[in-house]
């Protein structure tokens, strides 16, 4: 679970500063803040509260397992698909459904 400053997924400078952190290929959804401020509580405000001090986009938690498991699909918005440099870098998931 990533918190972030950008405005979107599918800023170029978001997928720069994940690759400089070894990211070049995912997944991501956006989730109501509010939402999340719920289920991580205190810790949301920690994190939250460094956000725009010294850097863009903060981890808020790093088990993948946790996160899905603690968001229903129907609080996720449209999934954003990246992968890397060389390929079609951003696509949405209605894009992809509605080509195949």
């Amino acid at each position: 679970m990533i918190l972030t400053s950008y405005d979107s997924f599918e800023d170029h400078k978001f997928a720069e500063k994940l690759k400089i952190k070894g990211i070049d290929k995912f997944i991501a959804c956006e989730l109501p803040v509010e939402t999340v401020k719920a289920r991580y509580g205190n810790h949301f405000q920690v994190v939250m509260g460094d956000l725009y001090q010294t850097d863009d986009l903060r981890v808020l938690d790093y088990n993948g397992h946790n996160v899905f498991y603690s968001f229903p699909f129907s609080d996720m918005g449209d999934a954003i698909y990246y992968e890397g440099e060389d390929r079609e870098k951003m696509m949405h998931l209605n894009q992809k459904a509605a080509n195949e």
